[in-house]
Order: structure tokens, then sequence, then C-alpha cells
């Protein structure tokens, strides 16, 4: 039932992400993000260069990430929504979200876990290239009360394996997107 239910997130965490992308300028590429080690140009490149391997952990395939630059110049947008199509085509199956599978490397996970981590990437993202580039992006609460909880199930490996930045306090009472940009290492009142 639980798998059911996964199987609709990558999709509405993706919508925003989708819209995002075609509104962001050339002139923006080189701006900052609230996720301090990459540029917007680095922020999408990341997306773009493990997209194959979120891609086929779905589909239990280790896939991967290129090796090297794989910018694709001037059709950036266009490869990023076709990639972030693939990503929420392949994790909108049920059994995507069952047993284990593996993230680009040896090491089994579970795949709920991973689901977990691609919904909260494209949502993490996601508000980092929105305030990058001076948009406004949201998702539905029900959306970021699962994110929060798969975010606060991992934060502490995240953290480990330099994932995540050192926590940012954040109320108990602030919104829940807020509570995620903490858990992960960023101020949600960043800005450029």
């Amino acid at each position: 039932m639980a798998a059911m239910f996964e199987a609709h997130l990558p999709a509405r965490a993706a919508v925003p992400l989708s819209q995002l992308i075609r509104e962001v300028k050339p002139d923006q590429l080189d701006a900052p993000t609230p996720c301090s080690e990459f540029d917007v140009r680095g922020l999408l490149g990341h997306l773009l260069h493990w997209g194959p391997s979120l891609e086929g952990a779905a589909r239990k395939e280790s896939v991967p990430p290129p090796a090297g630059d794989s910018w694709p110049g001037d059709e950036w947008s266009d490869a990023l929504a076709a990639q972030l199509d693939r990503i929420v085509e392949a994790w909108s199956r049920p059994d995507a979200w069952t047993g284990v599978t593996r993230m680009g490397g040896p090491m089994e996970l579970p795949a709920s876990l991973v689901g977990g981590m691609v919904v909260g990437e494209l949502v993490v993202h996601g508000r980092d290239l929105a305030r990058a580039t001076g948009h406004e992006v949201s998702w539905d609460d029900e959306l970021l009360a699962y994110v929060l909880g798969e975010v606060a199930r991992s934060a502490g490996q995240g953290r480990e394996l330099g994932v995540y930045g050192p926590e940012v306090p954040v109320p108990a009472d602030a919104p829940l997107l807020d509570r995620v940009l903490g858990l992960t290492g960023r101020d949600p009142r960043w800005t450029p």
C-alpha cells in the first residue's frame, strides 16, 4: 500500500522544478545557490549528472553517473526536462519502491529509501534553484511532510557522507519546507 502512495510522489515533486527550469535565463547560470557547493550551472549539472543513476535505481539497475562533464550546452533546459520526465516515469511504478536497489554503485539500499532520496532531491534542489534565480516555488503539505520524514531519517548519514551541511536550527513550528531545508544544512532565509 505504501508503494502505491509513494509512486505518486516523484511527479508531485518534479512538476514545480520542471516549470522552473524553463524560467532560468542564461545570465543566471553563474549565480550562487543555497547549496554552497554549486552555482546555478553546477546545480543543473548535478541534476543532469546523477539523473541516469536515479532513473536506473527505480528499475533496479546500477547506472554509474557519466564520467567527466556532461553539460549539454545551450540544450540544458530540454535535456534536464527530459531527464526529469524519465526519473518520474521510472519511479511512478509501485514496484520501483519495493525490495533493494543501487545508486550507481555496488552498495544495495532499500528501494524506498532511495525513492525518498529522489523525491527529496527534486524538492530541495528545486528550492535551491528557485532562490538562486528569484522565483517562487511551492509543493503541497502532504508531499513536504513526506520529504521532512525522509530527510530526518537520513540526515545523520547525509552529514557523515558530506551530502548535507551542519543542521541549521529552525523553529519546530516553522513551515515544513523550512524544516526540511534546515535539516539539509540550508538556511531557509538565504538570499543571493
